[in-house]
């Protein structure tokens, strides 16, 4: 006998999607959460902005809290990744997940973004140390009076920079060999806010007492810094809203209204993958919104009445 349809399927088990896990199983919702194993949250060593951790919290131990929280109601959270998404004439959605498919009411995509990296000699390994960081609303604070280098090129990486003017003085803009592509206007600005601006490649990054020392340019010169900040955007991870046909932005993010819900009926975005300020917090909202709603959308198309027992999250 087939196994009936959930109620839906999460996508992703950062903040966002373990968020809706827990708003989910709460509502006593059928339902499954995808972990990918590829949470951007996963590589915070540590967070200092996000509320109620006034020491700090590293991202995977926040994960494993919100894991474990959304476990203690039922919550289904198992591994794996998938590989496209369908509608079928009945409206259910259609997730193949390896060999298998699941059937779904509603899916909520919290798949997040990517960074896109620079090019820098043992990059895994400074970004696992928090040698390079990605988020200057997330630890600027962290860098007040540092000598700071910004990777980025044209427009956003100058606003990246003008951002972490806040906490310092010392700011370099580094474009790792490439045109820094700024208009007159931008070098107006750069030279107006104190930027240092460096277009040579990198041939070598120093690091001491797990901080980086210096970076060594190709043709000799090495220059000392504290911080290396990464502006080189990042892209989300939204193929599977594409294949089912919603709409997305010009970066290539999922369109929503106010309740999460794509241009699909049915098929909602929290976090990352929905333009917005790309925050742990947001993504928490957002994602308290969109369960909330796929529960209400639920409730109007179910016949029973909405305050009948609903089984718990799929065991």
């Amino acid at each position: 006998m087939e196994n009936p349809p959930l109620d839906c399927l999460v996508i992703g088990a950062g903040p966002a999607g373990l968020t809706a896990a827990i708003y989910l199983a709460r509502f006593r919702r059928r339902f499954r959460v995808i972990d990918g194993g590829a949470s951007r949250a996963a590589l915070i060593p540590i967070s200092h902005n996000h509320a109620g951790f006034p020491d700090g919290i590293a991202g995977p131990a926040l994960l494993a809290r919100m894991g474990t929280q959304a476990r203690k109601y039922g919550a289904n959270i198992v591994p794996g990744t998938v590989a496209s998404l369908e509608r079928g004439r009945d409206g259910l959605f259609q997730a193949k997940l390896g060999m298998d498919f699941v059937r779904t009411r509603t899916i909520l995509l919290a798949t997040g973004v990517v960074d896109v990296e620079p090019e820098l000699p043992d990059l895994s390994r400074a970004i696992h140390h928090g040698l390079i960081r990605h988020c200057g609303i997330c630890d600027g604070y962290e860098v007040i009076g540092h000598r700071v280098g910004v990777i980025g090129r044209g427009s956003s990486g100058l606003r990246e920079a003008l951002f972490l003017r806040t906490y310092t003085d010392d700011v370099t803009l580094l474009s790792l060999g490439q045109p820094l592509g700024l208009s007159s206007e931008e070098h107006q600005k750069a030279e107006a806010a104190g930027l240092v601006l460096f277009e040579e490649p990198i041939a070598s990054v120093q690091t001491t007492g797990g901080r980086i020392a210096s970076l060594t340019f190709h043709g000799g010169p090495c220059k000392p810094f504290d911080t290396i900040y990464s502006a080189m955007g990042s892209m989300a991870r939204s193929s599977l809203a594409q294949g089912l046909g919603a709409e997305l932005d010009d970066k290539n993010c999922v369109i929503t209204n106010e309740h999460l819900s794509s241009s699909i009926q049915g098929l909602y975005a929290a976090g990352d993958v929905v333009r917005s300020l790309d925050q742990i917090s947001v993504a928490m909202g957002e994602a308290a919104i969109a369960a909330t709603s796929i529960h209400n959308l639920l409730l109007r198309n179910e016949n029973t009445p909405s305050n009948g027992l609903r089984s718990r999250a799929e065991a």
